[in-house]
């Protein structure tokens, strides 16, 4: 009993947290764009449809490393989705040929 009471206490404590900063991290899409291009250097790397009015992107600047991924929605609000240091870029051709690179 006290093990589902600590993981409910746990889950609400991560939900409470959560949800505002999910909120805070969605914005119309140019506004983010403009964001990760002007303060962190950060350009399209790839991207793809998720579904058929979602948008999923990786913007990425090589030069120093960070990454974003965004999700659009067909509304054209844009949400953050995660974010880091040390992107590297995989050759194509090396992943299909099995070798690591």
């Amino acid at each position: 009993m006290f093990k589902r009471i600590l993981t409910a206490g746990v889950l609400f404590a991560i939900a409470g947290v959560a949800a505002p900063a999910y909120g805070q991290s969605c914005a119309l899409r140019d506004t983010l764009v403009t964001r990760l291009q002007d303060q962190f250097g950060e350009g399209l790397a790839a991207g793809g449809l998720r579904s058929d009015v979602q948008v999923l992107e990786i913007w990425a600047a090589p030069d120093t490393g960070t990454w974003t991924v965004l999700m659009t929605r067909a509304d054209g609000i844009a949400c953050i989705l995660a974010s880091g240091t040390n992107w590297h870029q995989q050759d194509p051709d090396l992943v299909l040929m099995g070798v690591p690179g």
